[in-house]
């Protein structure tokens, strides 16, 4: 029996005024301050998308960044968390900025 948290994956997109407004930049520092790996990129349809990987509380604790805080200059409307489900292992590295 391990007594480790299991490892959650969630893809996400965040609506509002989140483009030119270095939200991916914070979202990329929020996420290794946190010790989760995945991606970020902007969207043609002004969104910001992409995916997180890593222990479930941590995981839920970004899922709330990118709710309610955002980078400074940002106007979080909403954002919506799909596909979540647990994983064996990660499938990332580190947490980067997709151009």
């Amino acid at each position: 029996m391990s007594t480790e948290e299991e490892l959650l994956s969630v893809d996400y997109e965040v609506y509002g005024r989140v483009q030119g407004v270095f939200f991916r930049k914070h979202t990329q520092s929020e996420g290794q301050k946190l010790g989760l790996v995945g991606w970020v990129q902007n969207t043609d349809a002004g969104t910001v998308q992409g995916q997180i990987q890593g222990p479930a509380g941590k995981v839920q604790q970004m899922q709330r960044w990118l709710r309610t805080t955002g980078s400074p200059q940002s106007r979080i409307t909403k954002a919506e968390f799909t596909n979540e489900r647990t994983i064996d292992k990660l499938d990332f590295k580190n947490f980067k900025v997709v151009r």
